[in-house]
């Protein structure tokens, strides 16, 4: 007999729940259970306030209790408990702790804080229905790459376009926070990964795949499968645009994305300094000797608007016109300068990216010239690569 939920759910009725003289189930503290193929997902109510290691020893009642009821249920021949994730949640539903394959040995693995999603089908090209696939990249971390793939795909969106973003960030995943998407649970249906549909895009992260306190110790091939799982097992649909946000640096995902997929173009990410500069070259001579055409430079952080003052205040912070330059020294398009503002810091914190279109205010204006810039260099591309034909509109 396998593993499902009514077994999970019958194991459970046997942990007491220890607030009160009940179990578990009966006494409504499991919020969710899911099982497929021997891999177990559970999440249960926590105290406020309950210390770790309470809930660690909670996790591996649980886990010695749906081991004993699965070989009970299917002896030799029965499906065994193959991986169990318990997570607890407080009364907003965000999970504030999470114990994985609890009471199991554990040991220096160069896995650990991955278990690949198990169930899914052969990949099958999920980017055959996308017309335009745009990486955004940078030489360095800390530039705010991950902010820019952001709001030019929610930019693009608001500009009637259907848009995908995949979070390639396998080491340091900020999506999750940035999209708001703390209180979700990623999906599979029919095999494919199901992409979540947030502030008008679809989005996929690896921070929704992985423990999020954990760090992601990595080695290439590793990486290489992560990558390989988002972009070919997720259900994208007919998408426009596609936008990825790769990690910093020339690495791994970088080869891997250029290999099997078709890019319309990438994107490079730099602040105004010299030494970000540096490390902008290396990018774009990377996409360059990868084949994927540049489309053009950003550069962020270009100035500091002191927006809660009126009127707002300006400041040059890190030598405004730098990444400017640095486009025209490479014969590189420049696609626009996007500057700090307090309401960005705060609209990326909270997740909520559309907020920073608000209308009337520079970083909107700043942010909408990025997007146009981005749309009609694809489109230049696009042509230029045999995709798409100029078009004409008689009004």
């Amino acid at each position: 007999m396998a593993l499902d939920k009514p077994l999970v759910m019958d194991a459970l009725r046997t942990v007491p729940d220890p607030g009160s003289r009940s179990n578990l189930v009966d006494g409504g503290m499991v919020e969710r259970v899911a099982a497929c193929d021997g891999v177990v997902s559970v999440r249960i109510k926590a105290a406020a306030g309950e210390p770790a290691a309470a809930l660690d020893a909670l996790a591996i009642r649980c886990a010695q209790a749906i081991a004993n009821i699965a070989r009970r249920s299917g002896g030799a021949a029965g499906e065994g408990l193959k991986g169990l994730t318990v997570e607890f949640v407080n009364k907003a539903g965000v999970v504030v702790h999470t114990a994985r394959n609890p009471g199991a040995p554990t040991g220096k693995s160069e896995s650990d804080g991955h278990r690949p999603i198990s169930g899914l089908a052969s990949p099958a090209g999920g980017a055959a229905g996308i017309k335009h696939i745009i990486a955004v990249g940078a030489g360095k971390g800390g530039v705010g790459k991950s902010t820019i793939a952001l709001n030019i795909a929610v930019g693009l969106a608001r500009r009637g376009h259907a848009v995908g973003l995949l979070d390639g960030d396998i080491y340091g995943p900020s999506m999750p926070t940035m999209l708001g998407l703390h209180a979700y649970d990623q999906a599979v249906m029919h095999g494919m990964l199901q992409p979540f549909y947030v502030h008008g895009i679809k989005a996929i992260t690896i921070g929704k795949l992985v423990d999020p306190d954990k760090p992601l110790i990595w080695r290439g091939p590793m990486a290489h499968g992560a990558f390989k799982q988002l972009t070919e097992q997720t259900e994208w649909g007919e998408l426009d645009y596609l936008i990825i946000d790769l990690p910093p640096g020339t690495g791994d995902v970088s080869l891997t994305m250029a290999q099997s997929m078709q890019l319309t173009g990438a994107v490079v990410v730099c602040t105004p300094q010299k030494v970000a500069q540096d490390d902008a070259v290396r990018a774009a001579k990377m996409f360059q000797q990868l084949k994927i055409e540049v489309l053009g430079v950003v550069e962020n952080m270009s100035t500091f608007i002191a927006d809660d003052l009126n009127p707002p205040r300006e400041y040059d912070l890190f030598g405004k016109g730098g990444a400017e330059k640095m486009a025209a020294r490479l014969g590189l398009p420049f696609l626009g300068a996007v500057p700090i503002t307090v309401a960005l810091r705060e609209n990326s914190d909270a997740g909520e990216p559309t907020a920073n279109f608000r209308k009337g205010t520079a970083l909107c204006s700043a942010l909408e010239a990025l997007v146009e810039n981005v749309e009609k260099q694809a489109a230049v591309a696009a042509i230029r690569a045999g995709k798409a034909r100029p078009t004409l509109s008689v009004s």
